[in-house]
């Protein structure tokens, strides 16, 4: 199989997470869920500048992006933060930057001991 065709998922899916990462909402609603999981989207408006829909809007897209799971508990939708694709991103964007910077840290240790 083409290399190009098998990386699109991939990258349409990187594509995703940039774009619901974009919004300094969004990441606000992704902060408050990484502090604490299964909030309501009521719990989720409280403090919000932004109307019910458009909160919900934005859960919409960060869903779409992988970066929000939902859960029914009772009559409740509770949301959650999914960290997984944020790593992939990390992974593939910041820790190999991070190999440049330990390696040469490393060699000018290496340099002051001789």
């Amino acid at each position: 199989m083409n290399k190009t065709l098998q990386e699109a998922p991939a990258a349409m899916a990187a594509d995703r997470v940039f774009k619901a990462l974009a919004d300094p909402g969004r990441r606000r609603l992704l902060d408050r869920l990484r502090v604490k999981g299964g909030l309501t989207l009521s719990e989720l408006c409280e403090g919000m500048l932004m109307s019910r829909q458009a909160v919900k809007k934005h859960l919409t897209q960060l869903e779409e992006a992988d970066l929000v799971v939902t859960r029914w508990v009772g009559r409740e939708l509770e949301h959650f933060l999914n960290p997984v694709p944020i790593h992939a991103i990390a992974k593939r964007w910041i820790m190999p930057f991070e190999h440049v910077r330990l390696d040469a840290l490393w060699n000018l240790k290496k340099q002051l001991e001789d």
